[in-house]
């Protein structure tokens, strides 16, 4: 996000216009309302990277505009990460720069935070990592109280674990998840609570169970468990899928089961098409699944788990670009209706928007 976009005072207008933007195309599709959920205005960014630009042998924080202009612009503050990130990056800075072996081919610098006021800093290289980084590292990491990650071309050294522990209240109740270093999390904290807890105010408690596509490290998957009689979640990264079990236990949640499968995979299993040794421990006959959530990358669903989620009678679909949703529409309403639609604002003072969408199938 260039900072010359950075306008705290007209935050509200220019979230305004991305709704006036949005509602439109969305309406043509049967949806006459929106609920709109805003950011906070300042410190709302959970991650951050910088490149490093060494400047006089004075390693500085860089990014680049997107305009064309390959230009590296110093960033002396950065008011739109998350306070524990942004009081940090100044201060571990100069630390770095004091130290020969830390500042020596330093590439680039990751930040990992969260509500819980733990950060996760990365710092990689164009270089091995030796023991004297990993010493220097450690009083680094002890100095700040922070945790660090050090990686360079196939070496990642971790000094004390890999993740920060975070706290999200969200729906009436309070969930404990591991992010870690290198792996999707919901870049804006508060917006996250406000979506988990609108996905779940969309499902009444039912009797049946519920598939999840794209379930990452279990962002949605714990709080909508409380509203399902078992859960059947789907990842296809390991990190991510492993995180999501762990959370599960963090949470003391037992009616989740989650498979290491893409969506043509899990809707081979359901349908007998063959069968698959991840899925090995669960009897998929006792599933009743008649409400699906996803949650995909920018890309939206492609053909094959379009046609595939198209065949539930209840979708939940949280997006993160408002294009692809719509084209999945366009398919998606032959056979359902929307019945609620939400715009939330994680990504402020840019063009992007995160969608929430529920729908029901026409016969409903």
């Amino acid at each position: 996000m260039p900072l010359s976009n950075f306008k705290p005072a007209e935050y509200r207008a220019q979230l305004q216009q991305k709704v006036d933007r949005l509602k439109p195309a969305f309406a043509e599709l049967g949806a006459a309302t929106a609920e709109v959920f805003s950011s906070s205005e300042t410190h709302y960014r959970m991650r951050a990277e910088f490149r490093i630009q060494h400047i006089d042998d004075e390693p500085q924080y860089v990014m680049f505009r997107k305009d064309g202009d390959r230009k590296a612009v110093v960033i002396d503050e950065f008011p739109v990460a998350c306070k524990p990130i942004a009081e940090l990056m100044q201060p571990l800075r100069r630390a770095i720069a004091q130290s020969d072996t830390l500042k020596r081919r330093l590439f680039q610098i990751e930040f990992l935070s969260g509500l819980s006021g733990e950060v996760l800093v990365s710092l990689i290289y164009h270089r091995p990592l030796d023991e004297d980084w990993e010493r220097e590292a450690r009083a680094l990491m002890e100095q700040f109280s922070i945790g660090i990650v050090g990686r360079s071309r196939k070496q990642r050294l971790v000094l004390a674990q890999p993740y920060i522990t975070e706290t999200l209240n969200a729906d009436g109740q309070a969930f404990t998840f591991r992010h870690y270093e290198n792996s999707f999390t919901q870049p804006n904290a508060g917006v996250n609570e406000q979506m988990i807890s609108w996905a779940c105010k969309q499902l009444p408690k039912l009797s049946d169970d519920l598939l999840e596509l794209y379930c990452g490290c279990g962002n949605f998957t714990l709080p909508l468990s409380r509203y399902f009689n078992k859960v059947l979640a789907t990842e296809v990264s390991k990190t991510s899928t492993q995180a999501a079990k762990e959370n599960c236990t963090l949470n003391d949640i037992s009616n989740i089961e989650f498979a290491r499968l893409s969506a043509e995979e899990i809707s081979q299993a359901l349908q007998g098409v063959r069968p698959f040794r991840r899925l090995a421990h669960l009897d998929l006959a006792d599933y009743q699944l008649n409400t699906v959530f996803v949650d995909p990358p920018r890309a939206g669903l492609d053909d094959f788990s379009r046609t595939f989620v198209g065949q539930f009678k209840r979708i939940l679909y949280i997006s993160c670009n408002p294009e692809t949703l719509l084209r999945d529409l366009e398919y998606l309403c032959q056979n359902h209706h929307i019945r609620s639609l939400a715009f939330f604002d994680q990504f402020p003072y840019t063009t992007h928007m995160e969608c929430g969408v529920f729908l029901e199938e026409k016969s409903v």
